[in-house]
């Protein structure tokens, strides 16, 4: 079909105005200063992927000094003009861009950094960040009310930063949708121990200090970053299964509980492995400090970190996180009932497998020790919002959904559910449409309706 010579000029007007339209979207531009999370919109940074950190921290427990140079290498993922990276409280003396010096500008817990020349999409650049200071943990409702993060001990450190306290001790792009492996070297005062993710690289003593490195080879969120330091015992070896094991207990707690730690993280490692899928990671293990102050434990990725071990199922608690939360990571904060739900509901199964109650009835009697006016049921475990983010609930009712989704669709569809979910997402990001979708696959039912009230719904349910 021909056409007129009006409609030809139309037509190259158009093609004209596309192609202005298609370079301004290709011109360089800043990355965002958050990944948009409701609950933490500043968190996590756009325009570009975080591939891997290379930490390398000095820390001094008498005076409480960090220093540090972090080297992010990174993948943009549009043309940047500059990027942003979360860090708080301390300062920075230096940043640098493919080894060139760049321009650096602070806005809160924002550095916004302007490398000498953009940056293409696609590319994979490094950028390394200097700095100090003495960092401090951060408070409020959030965690049960405690501090968490970077917290002082008598003869060291305890790092346990969820949600939001990475940024507290390196610069980095703070949200579990940013994960990347980690090489984390430590430096402290000789006879301390820095423990860290993944294998032990090396050790060593040089004059007064003690040298470690360690090397996380699967994707981490960074809230799953440690680098606890100070007087540990050591026991290292294998689980019956085959996993390396490495758990350090700090001398203080060696004989305080009647709690074997090393024996529990070897049988609940080798247990979950059969019931959630193989062991995602190439380590197992714990960190078992003297920190009074913290009161709670962290499922730290490949050793979770206890401020103290008050039962067994705290173990194997932390332990059912390394598949999910910690290789299964949400997209957002609100989906954190798919970490906790989950790891409360393993607390069940592994009464059941050890033949002292049922997953049934720890239902029923977390269901009937609550009537219907407590407040317990006012909170919406698929969204339960930042500051109740932990709340009871999203552990108890979370853990409540999933005994209804079992006696739903049957055992064989349930523990067919588990594992296929880890492998579909590991070491990945997923929400919890993601999880109805596949549970519906997999059960060949609708239940929408099932999540609509244990997840979504205030009030307590009637069975």
């Amino acid at each position: 079909m021909a056409l007129s010579r009006s409609a030809r000029l139309g037509a190259v007007a158009t093609a004209a105005a596309s192609f202005l339209v298609i370079a301004a979207s290709s011109q360089p531009a800043p990355g965002a200063d958050g990944i948009g999370d409701s609950y933490f919109p500043q968190l996590g940074n756009g325009g570009f992927d975080a591939r891997h950190y290379a930490l390398d921290i000095a820390y001094n427990p008498d005076t409480d000094r960090l220093d540090g140079l972090t080297t992010i290498t990174a993948r943009a993922t549009q043309n940047l003009s500059s990027f942003d990276l979360d860090l708080q409280q301390l300062e920075v003396t230096r940043v640098e861009v493919d080894g060139r010096r760049a321009q650096f500008t602070r806005a809160g817990d924002e550095i916004r950094v302007t490398p000498r020349g953009s940056l293409s999409k696609g590319r994979e650049f490094n950028v390394a960040v200097t700095y100090g200071g003495v960092p401090e943990p951060l408070g409020g409702p959030i965690v049960f009310g405690s501090q968490y993060g970077w917290m002082k001990t008598t003869d060291g450190v305890f790092v346990a930063c969820e949600p939001n306290a990475a940024s507290t001790w390196f610069p980095s792009s703070d949200h579990p949708s940013d994960k990347a492996s980690f090489d984390i070297r430590i430096k402290a005062p000789k006879g301390l121990t820095g423990v860290s993710n993944g294998r032990l690289v090396s050790t060593y003593d040089k004059g007064d200090s003690t040298y470690t490195h360690w090397r996380e080879k699967k994707q981490m969120a960074t809230y799953l970053a440690t680098a606890t330091i100070g007087k540990f015992d050591v026991k290292t070896g294998v689980t019956p299964g085959g996993t390396p094991i490495y758990v350090a207990i700090d001398p203080v707690l060696a004989n305080s509980n009647s709690v074997d730690v090393y024996a529990v993280t070897a049988e609940a490692t080798d247990y979950w492995s059969k019931v959630f899928g193989p062991y995602p990671f190439e380590e197992t293990g714990a960190i078992v400090d003297d920190m009074p102050a913290a009161g709670f434990s962290l499922e730290t990725q490949t050793k979770p970190v206890y401020s103290a071990v008050r039962n067994e199922t705290t173990i194997v608690h932390e332990l059912a996180h390394q598949w999910f939360g910690d290789s299964v990571s949400v997209d957002h904060w609100k989906d954190i009932w798919l970490n906790e739900g989950f790891a409360t509901y393993s607390q069940w199964l592994w009464a059941e497998y050890k033949g002292t109650r049922s997953a049934h009835d720890s239902f029923l009697a977390g269901y009937n020790s609550r009537p219907a006016d407590n407040a317990f049921w006012q909170i919406v475990v698929g969204d339960p919002q930042r500051d109740t983010m932990f709340a009871s609930a999203v552990y108890q009712r979370g853990a409540m959904t999933l005994q209804m989704l079992r006696e739903r669709i049957g055992d064989a569809a349930f523990f067919k559910l588990l594992p296929t979910w880890t492998k579909l997402h590991r070491y990945g990001n997923a929400n919890t449409d993601d999880f109805i979708r596949l549970a519906e696959k997999i059960s060949g039912k609708q239940l929408d309706d099932l999540f609509q009230t244990w997840l979504f719904t205030t009030g307590k349910p009637t069975l």
